[in-house]
Parts: structure tokens; sequence; C-alpha cells
């Protein structure tokens, strides 16, 4: 396999990862805020308690793992690919959400953020016809001094 055939399937391969963590970690996080409920005193000792329930409850720790982990995905990827193709592409986040929020938190999603969703695939899907990095790779300093 060549060097550009390897870069592309790592970059696709880690987008899909940051996607779809990206996703899940949203709704999980949204799945679990919903189960605390609606913060109702905005006095300090109710900002507490609902501050408690939020780092006490499990579906908002695993929504944050999720969460962390597209964040690392983004960071690696961003090392080699072009900010101008990550960004974009990562927007399949927004895809993935309305589908999840049916599924998983029953939300109802009308036909006009449909057709949202439907552009922002549109717009990924040109992106994802460039090459992933159009720059050349940095040297090390400390390669070139050797």
């Amino acid at each position: 396999m060549t060097a550009h055939k390897r870069l592309r399937t790592k970059t696709y391969v880690l987008l899909a990862l940051m996607v779809f963590a990206g996703a899940i970690g949203d709704v999980l996080l949204s799945k679990g805020v919903k189960q605390i409920g609606e913060l109702h005193h905005w006095t300090l000792a109710g900002l507490c308690a609902f501050l408690f329930q939020v780092f006490t409850n499990g579906t908002v720790w695993l929504g944050v793992a999720c969460l962390i982990g597209y964040f690392i995905c983004y960071t690696l990827v961003l090392s080699w690919a072009d900010f101008s193709y990550v960004l974009p592409a990562s927007a399949l986040v927004y895809v993935l959400v309305p589908l999840l929020a049916r599924a998983v938190l029953n939300e109802s999603v009308t036909p006009l953020r449909w057709a949202g969703v439907a552009c922002i695939f549109v717009g990924v899907m040109f992106v994802g016809l460039t090459p992933p990095s159009t720059t050349q790779p940095r040297r090390d300093s400390t390669a070139e001094q050797a």
C-alpha cells in the first residue's frame, strides 16, 4: 500500500471514529441531562445541587468520555490532514445526531431539519472528493540538522 493510500485510510478511519464518538457523546450527554431535569432554582444552592447531579450521573460521564475520544481523534487527524478538510468532514456528526436523537431520545425531527441535514451531507460529500492534505509534511528540524 502506498503512503498516500495509508494516509487516506487512516484519515477516513479516524474521521469515522471522530464522527461516531462525537454523535454518541452528544446524545448521551443530552440523555443524561434530561434524566436530571431542568435547573429550576437559579440560586447558589440550586446550582450546586444541579451540578452535583450532573457530576454523579453515569450517562453524562459516558457522554463526556465519548467527547474526549472525539477530541483525541480530532487532534490526531489534524496533525496530518488539512483543517479545511477535517472540519467540514467532522460535520457528519450533524447528520448522525438527528438519527440517534430520533432512535435513542425519541425526538421528532421535522422535514425542515431533515432538509438541513441533507444539505450538510451534500456539503461533506463535496469536501470528501478532495484530498485530505494539500500541503507537504513538515520535516523534523533535528532530521534537517543531521
